[in-house]
Order: structure tokens, then C-alpha cells, then sequence
């Protein structure tokens, strides 16, 4: 089913008021809130109006993996907040994971023989699919350090067959950030199709398409739902004719896609985007210059200190630093453990985003998988402890870290 894309909306002065109010549309019974529409299909007054959906010479719904008016909501309000301000369209299809939007992406983008160009630190699952799944398909990873555009131009002038450029900024866990504008450009000049995942830093703090990109990519699971309650990927593109036609019929027939409730807490979650953001950023760089000042911590990873080396990067195209850092421990394992277990009010798990901060240990968490020398390449020491700073009160956030820290 074709979708028409979101409409402006009145008096669309920021991005607050599009978290809010993006892609809602009036109820027929009134309600409120969007409803969480659980229908597996959907009636159809006549057979002649079940043909012309089929054939999609008639918007409606079908079945729900095939789309679902509160999926919908979720979908046109993130490509609401993609191309806010900006002189462009977007195609959103929401997923049942970042993962699966990731997948749906690279199998629409790629075949045998094909490569993708990425860079070092990435997303541990998203690594995995690279070096483990797509080679299986023929499709073969080239990872190299994009921070330098000089590589990325000689690698596509020297290389016909990378078709895709995948980037992660900031990248997780080292929080490494990569000129968006500069790699556009030169895919462009070489045919390249890019693409960004976007989750550290949401659509308040970077859009991607004002760069040029392609194709963005969030796990929803994280800032956007904002309260971690539901898993959830979206895929957003520029090319509607592409997202609309085989990127919608792959990801149908893979089977990837969302659900209402899932979407339901989604759209709940991305109405305080804007304030949970403000917050989670103020605090991040309190957090960030306190432990660059503390005697226990080796280094700092968080693009709102001067001396990280892709402080100007960032300043360039990001709103703000963001809410993600990571630190590196003086002492390795035994210390990174030993301040793990000595937390008391910041939570020890995987993931992020959520209100409350949350630190993993990715070397034996998230990066688990990635061989140990790759992992030390991509700077993953075994003392580097991530970090999402939560909108608690930074003083609190900043004791707890200070008392976790003494040795």
C-alpha cells in the first residue's frame, strides 16, 4: 500500500512541536491518542476494492505486515523530524528492530559481488552482519578508517564494486564521529549509495539528509522510545520511488516489521523527545568534564571536549555533543569490573537512551563477538566502560560515578 508522506503542518517552528503533533492524524471515533489498531488484516467493502488495494490503485490497509495505521503514525513522524527544515521528502518504514531495518537496507541495496565501505567501531550486531552474514550471500565488507576522507575516495576510486557506504556518528562505543557532508560528496562522484545510523544522536541533535545522505537507519529502541519499553528499527530514504515500491515488497516478504503496541510506546516516547534530549545533553557534558578531571580515568571519549579529535566534526554537524560518551579506566578489567559492581543508583545493562543512565561494559557486552584484536584496534579496551547519561539530577549522576571510582 502507498502512503502519502507527511504534510507540513501548522505553525511548524520546532522541532518540539513536530515530536508532538508529526504525523497524527484525526481519529474517526475521536480519540485522542493514535489507537493501537490490533488487527492482524483489514475488511474490504467489496472484492473490485480488494483488487485495486492489491494492485495499489487504492490506499487502505491489508494486512499488518504489510502496514498499520499506528505503525503509520510512528513512520511519518520520525521522517517529520528527519527532513524538519529542510528542502526534501522521506520515505520512513518502521521495523521490528534496528536490526531488521539495518538487514532490510543491505539486502535491498546489495547483491553478489557487491561490497559495503564502513568504518572502524561500529555497533557490535551490525559488525556481526557484516563480517559474518553478508559474506555468506557473497557480499563482502571493506572496513577502514573514515575519519580520513582521503581513504574513503581512493578505496571507491580504486574499488567499482562498494555500492554502499555505511557509517555510524558518533560511533558506538569509541563515540568517533565522521564527516557526513565530505563522504556524501564523494560517494556521489563515484556512484556510491550512503547511509547512516543515526540512533546516538537522533534527528535533535543531527540530520543526516541535510548532508546528502541517502539513507538513515535508527534503532527506535533507544532515545526516540526514550523509556525503554519496546524494541523498534525504522528506515528512512529519500528516494521514495525505491522506498515505496522494492524496498517496501523486500521488507514485507522478509517479514521484519513492527507492531502496534511497540509503535504505540514509540510515538508516546518521541512526544518528550526535544526535552528529554536538552536534558540528557546538559548532563552529558558535566559528566564528560568531570571524569576528564578524575585521576582513575585514563580518557575521555565525548566529541564536547576539545581534545577529542573529531571535536570540530561534530561541531560541525551536530546540534550538540549528545548523551553518549564512553571512558577508558586506569587499571583494565579488573578495574572496569570492579567499578561496574560498586554502582549504586546508575544501572548496569546493554542498551541506551532511556531516562535513567545506563553503562555497559562493551568488550564483554555489546562487542563481545568481535575478535580481540579487532576489538583493540577499534580502541574497545578491556577498561573502557559506555555510557548513557540519563536525565536524573547530574549531581547525583556525577556522585555515584565519584564513588564507584575510589579505589
Amino acid at each position: 500500500m502507498k502512503k502519502k508522506l507527511p504534510t507540513a503542518l501548522p505553525f511548524q517552528s520546532g522541532r518540539g512541536t513536530v515530536a508532538v503533533h508529526g504525523g497524527h492524524k484525526k481519529d474517526p471515533l475521536y480519540a485522542h491518542q493514535v489507537p493501537i489498531y490490533a488487527s492482524s488484516t483489514y475488511v474490504f467493502d467489496s472484492a473490485e476494492q480488494g483488487m485495486r488495494r492489491f494492485a495499489g490503485e487504492e490506499e487502505g490497509y491489508i494486512y499488518s505486515r504489510w502496514g498499520n495505521p499506528t505503525m503509520t503514525e510512528a513512520e511519518e513522524k520520525i521522517a517529520a523530524l528527519e527532513t524538519f527544515g529542510l528542502d526534501t521528502e522521506a520515505k520512513g518504514i518502521l521495523h521490528a528492530s534496528g536490526m531488521a531495518a539495518i538487514s532490510t537496507l543491505l539486502l535491498a541495496q546489495l547483491k553478489p559481488g557487491d561490497k559495503v565501505l564502513s568504518h572502524y567501531s561500529l555497533y557490535g550486531g551490525t559488525n556481526e552482519l557484516l563480517s559474518k552474514v553478508l559474506p555468506r550471500l557473497q557480499i563482502e565488507p571493506v572496513i577502514a578508517d573514515l575519519r580520513n576522507p582521503a581513504i574513503a575516495e581512493e578505496m571507491l576510486k580504486k574499488d567499482k564494486s562498494i555500492r554502499l557506504l555505511y557509517l555510524e556518528t558518533p560511533a558506538n562505543p569509541t563515540i568517533q564521529c565522521v564527516d557526513l557532508e565530505v563522504l556524501a560528496e564523494i560517494a556521489r562522484k563515484y556512484g556510491v549509495i550512503t547511509a547512516v545510523d543515526n540512533t546516538f544522536a537522533t534527528p535533535f541533535l543531527q540530520q543526516p539528509f541535510r548532508y546528502g545522505i541517502d539513507f538513515i537507519v535508527h534503532s527506535t529502541t533507544k532515545f526516540l522510545n526514550g523509556h525503554g519499553t519496546a524494541i523498534g528499527g525504522i528506515l528512512l530514504g529519500r528516494d521514495t520511488e525505491f522506498m515505496n515500491g522494492p524496498c517496501t515488497k523486500l521488507h514485507r516478504m522478509l517479514g521484519g516489521n513492527a507492531n502496534p503496541f511497540d509503535a504505540f510506546l514509540l510515538i508516546q516516547g518521541m512526544k518528550t523527545l526535544e526535552v528529554r534530549m536538552e536534558r540528557h545533553c546538559s548532563n552529558a557534558m558535566e559528566v564528560a568534564q568531570f571524569l576528564n578531571g578524575h585521576p582513575a580515568v585514563a580518557k575521555v571519549n565525548y566529541t564536547g571536549l576539545p581534545a577529542h579529535p573529531d571535536y570540530a566534526v561534530a561541531q560541525k554537524q551536530m546540534r550538540h555533543p549528545g548523551a553518549m560518551l564512553s571512558f577508558e579506566l586506569n587499571g583494565g578489567l579488573e578495574a572496569g569490573i570492579r567499578f561496574m559492581n560498586k554502582l549504586q543508583l546508575c544501572v548496569r545493562t546493554v542498551s541506551l537512551g532511556t531516562c535513567d543512565t545506563l553503562l555497559s561494559h562493551p568488550a564483554s557486552m555489546t562487542h563481545y563477538s568481535v575478535p580481540r584484536e579487532e576489538k583493540e584496534k577499534y580502541g574497545i579496551t578491556d577498561g573502557l566502560i559506555r555510557m548513557n547519561v540519563g536525565i536524573e539530577n547530574a549531581p547525583d549522576i556525577i556522585a555515584d560515578l565519584e564513588q564507584a571510582l575510589l579505589s
